[in-house]
């Protein structure tokens, strides 16, 4: 289980029941090969939307929790899947070339290409319904004080299996 530490800036659309939280990324964030492509807005902070699950108000310090089976599935979905498909619809290309009397290397490429594309489209739809799956979404599981001033995230971290990695 991954945990973050940021801190509420607004509550979300549905009211107290889920919050968004700005959080910074800590140098555990730097060893991720998504490091560059998953923040948001400027700088190193990020907003996220979390369900809200022990009633933290704007400008609290909050903790987020992120299942790590949550993490490897999404993760499988969206590096390995796609690779895997597309090395399939070339096998599968340069399988059907001799049939189809054509070139096994035009065939292969496009037949990677075809599945490639179609598993870009299997990810997107799973994606999303991932996303409304409230195990794929992060949770506030503890507020750890009030911030009197802007709401900032400059002390977050990640803690990992236990191990306390800080900025």
């Amino acid at each position: 289980m991954a945990i973050e530490q940021g801190i509420v800036i607004k509550l979300g659309p549905q009211g107290p029941t889920t919050a968004w939280v700005k959080t910074v990324r800590s140098s555990a964030c730097e060893a991720c090969a998504s490091r560059d492509s998953c923040h948001s807005g400027e700088g190193l902070a990020q907003e996220v939307e979390a369900i809200n699950t022990a009633g933290a108000s704007v400008g609290d310090r909050i903790q987020l929790s992120v299942s790590s089976g949550a993490i490897f599935k999404a993760t499988f979905l969206l590096y390995l899947f796609p690779i895997l498909c597309m090395m399939a619809g070339g096998f599968i290309g340069s399988w059907l070339a001799p049939r189809l009397e054509c070139d096994p290397s035009t065939a292969a490429v496009i037949g990677a290409l075809i599945c490639f594309g179609a598993s870009l489209l299997i990810v997107r739809g799973k994606g999303q319904r991932m996303g409304l799956q409230e195990a794929y979404r992060p949770k506030i599981i503890r507020i750890m004080g009030h911030e009197p001033q802007h709401p900032t995230a400059s002390n977050a971290s990640i803690i990992c299996a236990n191990t306390d990695i800080r900025e």
